[in-house]
């Protein structure tokens, strides 16, 4: 009969399995954040002792992973094997921590969410009562921000942005693309002749909204791919979208703005479509959230819910009757 192990060899079994899981978690943040030295600001520590745990992860498993030099950092093959199957090994752990904790339970408890005024006010609330029906026991703070979030100092859980991000410090997860389209009030042509050519737009007034474009758009030809560059001194520059649509419609210039805003309008003729062969390019939706070894259940049935949400939600039409209609909600089948 075997013996079992010691409570001595027991623990130094579980400590020499705590420390390769976080080498093999320290690995894949450096694959993702792109470099040493940013995997070093995403989790709190220094590059050399990044470096060290790196050096420790080959070590362990006779390869080497990453091919450095001083500007540029590459997988070998090893790495590349070695990334993909740190990733399922660490999704199947944080899965088994999941469960032991009781995350998958009900979740409960207070949530600070931080989303755009325009989504915030409109395309958003269907998913977010719907949300707070599967999660009675959730308090939502719903803050209408169109600034960058601080996760930190203000409690943020998440937020969605529109828009590119620059954060290396937060993961951000690709929701979907915002549409957009160029457009004027009927008034504001009237009189002058229709653009035909992208050029032609920089003679008209122009409404700015500066978190996208201020003084200078591109436009890109839906066939053939050839962008032009449209410079132009803006008449009226706001940070709300719908003070984007709403002075437009009153011929203050041009705008360029999300198609499930301004698609209603152009319908019901108060906006004119202008050169819909030439497309603004769209806008990345993301939600970011602060890196942690431990994410409520709360935050994650939250990113479950807009990933399934949000790409309806862009389009202008969430389309929530069907989902609400389901038995089991988003990531709670098991």
């Amino acid at each position: 009969m075997t013996k079992p192990p010691a409570p001595a060899q027991t623990a130094a079994l579980a400590a020499g399995l705590t420390d390769r899981i976080e080498l093999m978690q320290t690995f894949v943040r450096i694959v993702e954040a792109g470099s040493l030295s940013a995997a070093a600001s995403q989790l709190g520590m220094t590059q050399p002792t990044i470096s060290r745990r790196l050096q420790a992860l080959e070590r362990s498993l006779g390869v080497r992973l990453l091919q450095r030099s001083t500007h540029a950092m590459k997988l070998t093959d090893d790495g590349e094997r070695c990334y993909e199957r740190a990733k399922d090994l660490l999704a199947g752990w944080d899965e088994f921590e999941s469960d032991l904790r009781g995350a998958r339970l009900q979740a409960e408890g207070a949530l600070r969410v931080v989303v755009p005024h325009a989504f915030g006010q409109k395309q958003l609330i269907g998913p977010l009562t719907e949300f707070m029906r599967r999660h009675p026991r959730v308090m939502v703070e719903w803050l209408l921000h169109d600034r960058a979030a601080d996760f930190i100092s203000q409690g943020i859980d998440c937020a969605i942005q529109v828009g590119e991000v620059h954060d290396p410090s937060v993961v951000a997860i690709h929701l979907a693309e915002v549409p957009r389209m160029t457009v004027a009030a009927p008034s504001l042509l009237a009189g002058r002749p229709l653009p035909q050519h992208p050029a032609d737009l920089a003679a008209l007034p122009w409404i700015a909204i500066p978190a996208f474009y201020r003084r200078e758009v591109t436009l890109t030809h839906a066939r053939s791919g050839e962008q032009k560059h449209i410079s132009f001194r803006p008449q009226l520059v706001t940070d709300s979208l719908y003070a984007l649509r709403n002075t437009a419609i009153e011929g203050m210039g041009v705008a360029v703005g999300s198609s499930w805003i301004l698609a209603e309008d152009v319908a019901a003729g108060r906006l004119v479509q202008l050169l819909p062969e030439w497309e603004p390019a769209p806008l990345p939706v993301s939600l970011l959230y602060p890196y942690a070894r431990f994410y409520p259940a709360r935050l994650r049935h939250f990113i479950d819910t807009m990933k399934e949400a949000m790409p309806g939600a862009v389009r202008g039409a969430v389309g929530w009757d069907a989902l609400a209609r389901r038995k089991t909600p988003p990531g709670q089948e098991d």
